[in-house]
């Protein structure tokens, strides 16, 4: 099973409501179906051969294999979840998290705003019905929104801050650091490169990551003793 990927942006392009890039790992070409927000990211800020990591959901069927992008664990959870509903598809958990944050699904839910899931492309008000219902005992025990738990801490309000900050949660997953290590010192790092201290110097991702291991590994040692 593919977990994630981590590549150079090859292409990105939009078919419909539907939207894909092409990485470039290790010589092979990987076309995933991404969410328009980080679409609109990659198209507006005009990056090319430029790494990027995705959390990936590998559906197979008869005729063809689809791979289904995000930049967060959080994401990836919550599509594999709204899958697992009854005549939902993968264009519609798509259409989901493409029109609607998932905090702002989570108080769909609660509240049971059945109008606002009902306009979502391709939901009508019975998928509407089944959707809050079997998603509402679902997110305290099996969805964790790390995003949200880390947004209650601090607020990022540059966009291109925020992705770094993504990338970084990820690529420390990927250095086997634990999750709750990670989220600890996010909000200690984002203080430390204040965003106006740092308009001068810019910011860039490989000094983030750098920040970041100095203070989980002197973490780490001071546990040792």
């Amino acid at each position: 099973m593919i977990s994630w990927i981590n590549g150079e942006l090859v292409e990105l392009w939009q078919i419909n409501q539907k939207f894909f890039v092409l990485i470039n790992c290790q010589g092979l070409g990987y076309e995933i179906q991404i969410l328009e927000s980080f679409f609109l990211k990659l198209k507006t800020n005009q990056i090319s051969n430029k790494e990027i990591t995705l959390w990936l959901k590998h559906i197979k069927k008869e005729d063809s294999d689809l791979l289904f992008g995000f930049t967060s664990k959080d994401q990836k959870n919550f599509f594999i979840e709204i899958l697992s509903i009854r005549g939902v598809g993968s264009q519609i958990g798509m259409g989901i998290l493409n029109k609607f944050s998932i905090s702002e699904v989570i108080n769909a839910i609660k509240t049971q705003n059945k109008k606002l899931i009902c306009t979502v492309p391709g939901v009508g008000q019975k998928m509407s019905d089944r959707i809050i219902l079997e998603l509402k005992n679902k997110f305290k025990s099996e969805i964790q929104f790390e995003d949200k738990k880390v947004n209650d801490k601090f607020e990022i309000k540059d966009p291109e801050t925020n992705k770094m900050i993504e990338d970084l949660q990820l690529t420390l997953q990927s250095l086997n650091y634990k999750n709750k290590e990670i989220k600890s010192i996010l909000p200690i790092i984002y203080k430390e490169v204040d965003l106006p201290v740092q308009k001068d110097n810019k910011l860039s991702f490989e000094n983030l990551l750098k920040l970041a291991m100095n203070y989980l590994d002197k973490d780490s040692s001071n546990l040792a003793r």
